[in-house]
């Protein structure tokens, strides 16, 4: 029974302290009919354009603009070589010289017989408008003539053959055959020399996915090489890769002109710096302003003394600092520092 008094007791005492609580919070809201406004004490910074140079620099392998290997398409011995490595040929200039004397015979009996047969189809054409020749004679001299301009033309690039030229203008990086050196024609064509051309060169490089969005085709770039210290070479963004390798790197292609006053050679290396990236005037804020996810960043706004929550575009960040690409406008207040207890629409006091 005392138990029972005593747990009543506490009951009644709880009510009574609850009940005043409640009294005097309905007298302080009858003292202000619009109750009384909590202010957050928070700092804040202006929002800014500042400009960002955003420094990509990659290191990668010169490569010359065409290279080329240069294979024998007949089977003889060398009799000729024209061309040493180091030396400059055009298109078109003869390397190295196969023995063509049977080719050569070959040609020209070749040539007889076209001439012979293309002289019987005519006459076989005049015949055949006297009537004098059946349409068979006609048709038998019409396909001799063609026989003999086909084995003619087979003769004559075999013929042709014998001179082994380069199909491009270019330096001689290589050669593999000598003076009576025999070389062979397909299936297994003997690998004659190989030429390279330097006139314009190229450097392939693999850029981060992050980056690679960044440029685009025909962008600048500026070329630095250990080889020439202080010079600084042109060159632009010749083709970027729509696929990842297996690093989830984007190949892309960088080509610029040979100097001929610094030249450079297939093999060095050079250092690719991405100039298109530099000197950008951008909207950026404090990192530590941001609130919310990382797929939806938010910060609060200060209009008048009011905190407004704000969705935005967030790129890339330098340091300390992060890009706005939407969602803010230059000269607005931003929380930097006590958002925490924030919420959408209370006021708050800017402490200096």
């Amino acid at each position: 029974m005392k138990k029972w008094k005593l747990a009543a007791g506490t009951v009644f005492v709880l009510a009574v302290i609850v009940a005043l609580l409640f009294y005097n919070k309905h007298r302080m809201a009858l003292a202000t009919p619009k109750g009384i406004q909590d202010v957050y004490y928070v700092s804040a910074e202006t929002a800014q354009q500042k400009t960002l140079s955003e420094a990509l620099s990659i290191v990668g392998v010169i490569n010359a603009n065409n290279d080329v290997n240069i294979i024998s398409e007949t089977q003889g011995k060398v009799t000729r070589v024209l061309a040493n490595v180091g030396d400059y040929k055009p298109a078109g200039s003869v390397i190295v010289e196969v023995d063509d004397e049977l080719k050569k015979a070959a040609l020209m009996s070749a040539e007889a017989n076209l001439e012979k047969a293309q002289k019987d189809y005519a006459r076989f054409q005049d015949l055949y408008k006297q009537k004098s020749a059946t349409d068979a004679q006609l048709d038998q001299a019409k396909l001799g003539a063609a026989v003999a301009e086909a084995q003619y033309i087979a003769a004559k690039r075999q013929y042709e053959d014998t001179k082994i030229k380069t199909p491009i203008s270019g330096v001689i990086t290589a050669r593999y055959v000598d003076v009576g050196s025999m070389v062979m024609g397909a299936p297994q064509a003997t690998l004659v020399a190989n030429v390279v051309d330097i006139s314009k060169l190229k450097v392939k490089l693999n850029v981060a996915e992050s980056d690679v969005f960044k440029l685009k085709t025909g962008d600048p770039v500026s070329l630095t090489t250990d080889v020439y210290p202080g010079k600084t070479f042109k060159g632009r963004i010749e083709t970027i890769s729509s696929k990842a390798d297996d690093a989830h790197t984007y190949p892309v292609e960088v080509s610029f002109m040979n100097d001929r006053a610094n030249p450079f050679k297939a093999g060095m290396f050079a250092r690719v710096n991405f100039i298109s990236l530099a000197d950008r005037n951008s909207i950026v804020i404090p990192r530590e302003s941001l609130v919310g996810s990382v797929k939806k960043p938010q910060v609060y706004v200060v209009e008048k003394g009011i905190v407004k929550l704000r969705d935005l575009v967030v790129g890339s960040e330098w340091g300390t600092d992060v890009q706005i690409l939407q969602g803010l406008m230059e000269g607005e207040t931003i929380v930097v520092s006590g958002q925490n207890n924030l919420v959408d629409g209370v006021r708050v006091e800017i402490v200096k």
